[in-house]
């Protein structure tokens, strides 16, 4: 994505994919192309609480992520 506010981080290894899969997903597997929402009242400790909203593809998925980010924001 070609903006300087984006950060971009190179997880060749999957790590991230991997442990959305099996701690927030519940699969043995690799989570991708997927949007995880939490609210202001979410909390991290073993994993990330109350999730909101989740879905994939994001491309698929995107009217309801509008939708959903809206709802979290108050709008």
């Amino acid at each position: 994505m070609p903006d300087p506010r984006v950060m971009h981080f190179w997880d060749g290894e999957l790590q991230v994919g991997k442990w959305f899969a099996s701690q927030v997903d519940g699969y043995d597997g690799t989570s991708w192309d997927t949007y995880y929402l939490y609210g202001p009242d979410a909390i991290w400790e073993t994993a990330p609480a109350p999730l909101v909203d989740s879905g994939g593809t994001i491309y698929a998925e995107r009217q309801a992520l509008v939708m959903q980010v809206g709802t979290v924001l108050g709008k």
